[in-house]
């Protein structure tokens, strides 16, 4: 089992090497022998489904190093608690991150619902938009001085705030995880424009 803050080191660390272009990811070949005996993922990914954030790639990770949920706007709902649950409790991994990241898609399309309703939205993306909705609807109602772009970048980090938050309160499981065996979650945004990962909710010492 590794220590949740012994794998956050690992993550940034990798992320460094990402951004340096100094990926050190094992083979792929020789590593995918070793796992149908099992797996020990060292983090929980929560990310976005969005193609330009693959988790393995940004923290420079191999083949069993994470274990990766990927939803539109790295939302919370049942099934992704469910499988948190599922490789905390089976794998013993202690770290979760949810991932989101900047100019996100399913925060631009939830701004748009919010201030231009449209009828032609689908049920399930109005699903989305829902989860989304509840992080973004005050920033809305207080303003934005510094435009569109400025409310995006406030909203992205606001939904990665509301899921982990979710994760942390919304399941007996991982409350118990985090109370009893050092289960940590923390919120990161990846950008987009520059390849950084920055860890910003949730880390020991700050606040939550």
């Amino acid at each position: 089992m590794t220590p949740a803050l012994t794998a956050l080191a690992a993550l940034r660390d990798g992320n460094r090497r990402f951004v340096a272009e100094l990926g050190e990811a094992g083979p792929a070949r020789a590593r995918r022998r070793e796992l149908p005996a099992g797996q020990e993922p060292l983090a929980i990914i929560l990310g976005c489904s969005d193609a330009r954030v693959p988790a393995e790639i940004v923290f420079d990770q191999g083949l069993g190093d994470l274990f990766v949920i990927r939803v539109a706007g790295n939302i919370v709902a049942p099934s992704q608690i469910g499988s948190v649950e599922f490789a905390a409790e089976a794998f013993g991994t202690r770290l979760v991150v949810v991932l989101g990241h900047s100019n996100c898609g399913a925060i631009h399309a939830t701004l748009d619902q919010l201030t231009r309703p449209s009828r032609d939205q689908s049920p399930n993306l109005r699903s989305i938009v829902n989860r989304i909705r509840p992080a973004v609807e005050g920033l809305l109602e207080a303003g934005s001085t510094g435009g569109r772009d400025a409310l995006v970048q406030q909203a992205v980090r606001a939904n990665i705030r509301m899921s982990a938050d979710h994760l942390r309160h919304g399941s007996e499981v991982l409350e118990q995880l985090i109370e009893k065996d050092g289960l940590l979650v923390v919120g990161a945004e990846y950008s987009l424009e520059r390849g950084v990962v920055d860890f910003f909710d949730g880390l020991p010492g700050s606040p939550k």
